[in-house]
């Protein structure tokens, strides 16, 4: 048996309005998939850091320090165009513990001592591609768990607590990594991922396969292709999708915190409050985005928002001071919470026999635009000043936003699935809601 936010009060009748975080959190499979999430990206960054450190205590070299720490970045877009479709062909809940018991092994046989030095990094990439198919499971998951708009809340939670435990794992990786050692580390790593199993073992319940394997089915290329052709195809799913995927011109400060950091005279300690203050202000952004505005009104709201997280970062051209920098680096990083809303137009949108799939090749592509975003920037910085960099990056992303906001969807194309929360939550009208979904696609 599986518990199941099926959008009733205790009495037994229907309610519609907005959600708040008791509702999501008193969803049992939400809370333990919650849990999940916080261990092993805790789990994660310490994994990273006390890999890296290993690698330059090993070889005394910043660039394969470099190499290892992007060796756990890289494979996101590898695992998402080639594993993210297994969570559809497989029951999910089985993908999400087979993803984290492999994990655990991989992180384990990291710990092993002796272990060459291109074993590691090979072991890293695999273990970071194979968390791709459980992100994509869990996401596919989440809409079957947590109806309206506890969905979109819920949506804001993951995304805000991704971002914290991302700072608080990078903030004290160093030190945790130094007081207990590189080793326990990675036994810590392998441990979360071992309990994440256990749990959702437990207390997730088993759903069949949204779309099984079959003996003449189209074949793993062909079925890759048939993804790729949906999401890009769908306007439903394309204009959400590369809203996304703005993330790369406005991430791309992070690519030039150091040299940004020395421009403004500001010593090393600036590094880290260069890196904090977008994400920040994204958590702030998202949780008071799901909660202060309409479920009616946040996909009118997605594109402003989109089209402002980058034109904000045009004010570099300004050259200011640390505490501008620092502020217009918040801002961005709140305009930022147009993502709940892609994110949630998105996964509700993409038809559940490919839910997975969809989910997973927007992530890679999220990944490879953020990835060449901040080498690109990083390249450009050796060039010119770093608050150019950013000004020419933001001004890029605010024509690249206003040209896909200008292709998409109409508003009135748009209300069907803007109205999917408040439809949700009305007994027998789930199918009707698909079918809204399904025309706008």
């Amino acid at each position: 048996m599986h518990e199941q936010d099926t959008g009733s009060n205790p009495d037994g009748t229907s309610h519609i309005g907005r959600a708040t975080f008791g509702d999501v959190f008193a969803v049992g499979e939400f809370r333990v998939l919650w849990i999940c999430q916080v261990l092993s990206v805790l789990g994660d960054q310490l994994a990273r850091v006390a890999l890296t450190l290993l690698v330059y205590d090993r070889t005394h070299s910043p660039l394969l320090a470099a190499v290892t720490f992007a060796a756990s970045v890289v494979p996101t877009f590898v695992g998402g165009v080639a594993l993210a479709g297994l969570a559809d062909r497989l029951p999910r809940r089985r993908v999400m513990i087979t993803c984290d018991l492999a994990r655990a092994v991989g992180v384990l046989a990291m710990a092993v001592p002796g272990v060459p030095l291109a074993a590691l990094v090979a072991l890293l990439f695999t273990v970071t591609m194979i968390g791709t198919p459980f992100t994509s499971a869990r996401a596919a998951v989440y809409p079957e768990i947590l109806s309206a708009d506890r969905y979109v809340l819920g949506s804001a939670v993951t995304l805000t607590t991704y971002q914290l435990a991302q700072v608080i794992g990078f903030a004290a990786g160093g030190a945790i990594v130094g007081f207990v050692g590189v080793r326990t580390s990675l036994l810590a790593d392998a441990a979360t991922f071992a309990a994440s199993a256990l749990f959702i073992r437990i207390w997730v319940g088993e759903r069949p396969a949204s779309r099984p394997p079959q003996e003449d089915g189209p074949s793993h290329l062909a079925d890759l292709i048939g993804g790729v052709r949906l999401v890009f195809a769908r306007p439903g799913l394309r204009t959400p999708m590369l809203l996304g995927w703005l993330a790369a011109f406005y991430n791309a400060p992070e690519g030039v915190a150091a040299p940004l950091a020395q421009s403004l005279h500001a010593g090393t300690a600036a590094v880290g409050l260069i890196l904090a203050a977008a994400a920040l202000g994204a958590s702030v952004g998202a949780v008071a985005f799901s909660r202060l505005v309409r479920p009616s009104a946040r996909l009118s709201w997605m594109r402003p928002l989109a089209i402002a997280s980058c034109a904000v970062l045009t004010l570099f051209a300004l050259r200011p001071g640390l505490p501008l920098t620092l502020a217009i680096l918040f801002c961005s990083g709140v305009f930022d919470c147009f993502q709940v809303a892609a994110s949630a137009a998105f996964v509700t949108t993409a038809p559940v026999a490919h839910r997975s799939q969809a989910f997973g090749l927007a992530q890679a592509g999220m990944s490879l635009g953020q990835g060449t975003a901040m080498i690109l920037a990083g390249a450009a910085a050796e060039h010119f000043a770093s608050a150019t960099v950013i000004a020419v990056a933001g001004a890029l992303g605010t024509v690249t936003a206003v040209a896909v906001a200008a292709s998409g969807p109409s508003r009135q194309q748009q209300a069907p699935v803007s109205l999917c929360a408040e439809l949700m939550d009305q007994p027998g009208s789930q199918d009707l809601t698909c079918q809204a979904s399904d025309r706008l696609s």
